[in-house]
């Protein structure tokens, strides 16, 4: 089968549909809602390139440039903190406002949208609802909380699902993954096709989630069992951010071979830098998450197995661990979060 600027689209046949339709007349705002790690980004990316490219050739200019996220006329947004920041917002505002730089209809991609705050929103809204006529905003959201309801109103919406596991793993075993790699990766990936790839490439993903998952019996209500869990724990999610920095330094490496021979100094450099710092912000709130996921199910089971001595406090626990896991989302130290929860979390 030949290629196409949707190759990187895994297992989202309606969404592509829809895009490659509406690029022969596209409207001013595009809103794609799906959960993380369900290839809305490289949707995203395809989309732009086939709006500046009508061609849809994924080997042209355009469709390269748009992929790696260095096409001057495919603007992407990414927070830097625990939501997009108000310097950002006025950027935006900003960078709509003005001509395409090479051709003649520019993208500004919105990543991680529904942590907008909302007097951001409110900010972009004019905006978003009435851009200049070369303009599309495709923006990018794991949910429409109800801040952002208004500007959604003013979108085409998308839908992105999470990828089921016999998909992931069939892609991961396309990229050359083991069949048993592919399938115990594609488990703990929760839907997420680039987790998916980061645990192909690391062989300590059981001991991780066996560390989570033991986490309740071995709390004994002692601060000191609580200090040695959090340091075991953050350590393990270290370690595992290894496949991700040694990626990272290939790219870096690659780049800088790239600036050396063509004499370029600029912006690259930083764009990268800038995506490596996401990236590994990114694996570390995941891998929490899936660990404390695995904590959570850990007293679940105990409750349905009888096996929990005080119900109610195991339901409690439940509770505050999906707590927890919503507020990684906002940055915060994680060495405290974690020693807070423990100290308040039951023995099994």
């Amino acid at each position: 089968m030949s290629a196409t600027i949707w190759d990187r689209v895994v297992g989202q046949p309606t969404a592509v549909a829809l895009l490659t339709a509406a690029a022969a007349d596209p409207v001013h705002a595009y809103l794609f809602v799906g959960p993380a790690g369900s290839t809305k980004l490289q949707a995203a990316r395809a989309f732009a390139a086939l709006l500046l490219d009508p061609t849809g050739d994924p080997a042209g200019r355009d469709a390269r440039l748009a992929a790696a996220g260095e096409h001057p006329d495919v603007r992407e947004v990414h927070r830097v903190g625990p939501a997009i920041a108000k310097e950002q917002v006025e950027e935006i505002i900003r960078v709509a406002a003005l001509s395409p730089v090479e051709g003649r209809r520019k993208v500004l991609v919105l990543d991680e949208f529904h942590l907008l705050r909302p007097e951001g929103a409110a900010r972009l809204l004019k905006t978003v609802e009435e851009p200049p006529p070369s303009t599309v905003f495709v923006i990018l959201a794991d949910d429409v909380p109800v801040d952002l309801v208004t500007i959604a109103s003013r979108c085409v919406r998308v839908d992105f699902h999470a990828l089921p596991e016999p998909l992931i793993a069939e892609t991961l075993e396309h990229e050359g993954a083991s069949h048993d790699t592919a399938l115990v990766s594609a488990r703990a990936a929760a839907g997420n096709l680039d987790r998916a790839r980061l645990l192909a490439d690391d062989p300590a993903v059981a001991t991780r989630t066996d560390a989570f998952a033991g986490l309740p019996r071995r709390l004994d209500g002692t601060g000191h069992a609580v200090c040695l869990a959090v340091d075991e724990l953050l350590g393990l999610i270290d370690a595992a951010a290894t496949p991700l920095k040694d990626r990272q330094s290939r790219e870096a490496a690659d780049l800088q071979h790239q600036m050396d021979e063509l004499g370029e100094r600029g912006s690259s450099q930083k764009r990268l830098e800038e995506r490596h710092r996401r990236e590994l912000r990114r694996h570390r709130i995941d891998e929490l998450k899936v660990g404390l996921a695995a904590s959570a199910a850990t007293y679940r089971d105990a409750l349905v197995e009888r096996r929990a001595h005080q119900p109610a406090a195991a339901v409690g626990a439940v509770h505050d661990i999906h707590q927890a896991i919503e507020a990684l989302e906002r940055n915060p130290n994680e060495h405290l979060l974690l020693q807070a929860l423990l100290l308040r979390l039951p023995a099994l």
